[in-house]
């Protein structure tokens, strides 16, 4: 959805997230793999597991199925559709976080896969109002890149791991989590008995006004189900140190979507923050939009 930056995390969550990659693991090993190249494969993790992140493109399947990343705030390891540029567009309202009472902001993620194992991606804040100083103002830009470790299938896990930088720096305040100026992130992803898992495991480097640097780290986890053949639901846990509050920021959040057609999906969700330092509620609304028309990848 959301995430910016602020040591060690919370047990329930380290617990859960160890839980699921038991059993991820154990599920690959004895579930068959779907095909890829089953023409229906697409369509299928589509109505079944929510749209939250359908596998790649078989060779014969000509339109293209979006793979969104919001508005949870975990991303998913698997990439968009090779060619074809993504964009994730939305709006998200803060109540209550540490140093600012009210915030809304738009926010934008741009995704292209040069290859079938390579993203680049662009993310932005172009506009924020807060109800502190500035009053209006930009959440900066972040360039990055993921790589696809391990492909998956099915119940199979697909492993990656992503870098994102701040390129330009952000005028607005920061809520629960703050900024991070250099992000690294492992990331998992598999489908199993109807159900879409998104896992992360974050290593962030944040500031303090002082410049002073610390390492932030973070843990999501986020489980998707379809409801029916257009809808579907998401439920996630979050966990982000704050090395400068000594603190942990940590929140549940629930999230709907709505796929319009294979390459467009609309989406909103709720978060609860679930400590003193986290921002008490958030309210996200968004679509995730690709491109119909293939660019030309080597």
């Amino acid at each position: 959805m959301r995430k910016r930056t602020n040591g060690t995390p919370s047990l329930s969550l380290r617990h859960a997230l160890a839980i699921v990659a038991v059993s991820l693991g154990a599920a690959s090993l004895k579930a068959p793999a779907q095909s890829l190249s089953d023409p229906d494969a697409g369509r299928a993790s589509t109505t079944q597991e929510g749209v939250k992140s359908p596998p790649m493109l078989g060779p014969q399947q000509e339109s293209p199925i979006a793979n969104p990343g919001r508005p949870t705030v975990s991303t998913p390891a698997t990439l968009t559709p090779l060619g074809y540029i993504q964009f994730e567009s939305g709006v998200l309202a803060a109540w209550h976080s540490p140093g600012v009472s009210t915030q809304v902001g738009l926010n934008q993620v741009t995704k292209f896969s040069i290859a079938r194992r390579v993203e680049l991606l662009a993310a932005s804040g172009p506009f924020v109002h807060s109800d502190t100083s500035p009053a209006n103002g930009t959440g900066g830009l972040s360039l990055g890149v993921q790589g696809v470790v391990r492909q998956g299938e099915g119940a199979r896990p697909t492993l990656a791991l992503s870098y994102v930088r701040q390129v330009i720096a952000g005028d607005a305040p920061d809520l629960d989590v703050g900024s991070a100026g250099n992000s690294l992130a492992v990331l998992a992803s598999a489908d199993m008995k109807g159900f879409h898992f998104d896992t992360n495991y974050l290593f962030n480097e944040v500031a303090n006004e002082a410049g002073v640097r610390r390492v932030q780290f973070g843990q999501t986890l986020s489980v998707s189900h379809g409801l029916g053949a257009r809808f579907g639901l998401s439920g996630e846990l979050w966990d982000f140190s704050q090395p400068f509050l000594r603190s942990h920021a940590v929140g549940n959040l629930w999230a709907f979507n709505c796929n319009a057609r294979r390459n467009l999906v609309f989406d909103a969700g709720l978060n609860r923050g679930l400590t003193s330092t986290s921002t008490h509620w958030e309210l996200a609304a968004g679509f995730t939009y690709l491109l119909p028309r293939r660019l030309h990848v080597n």
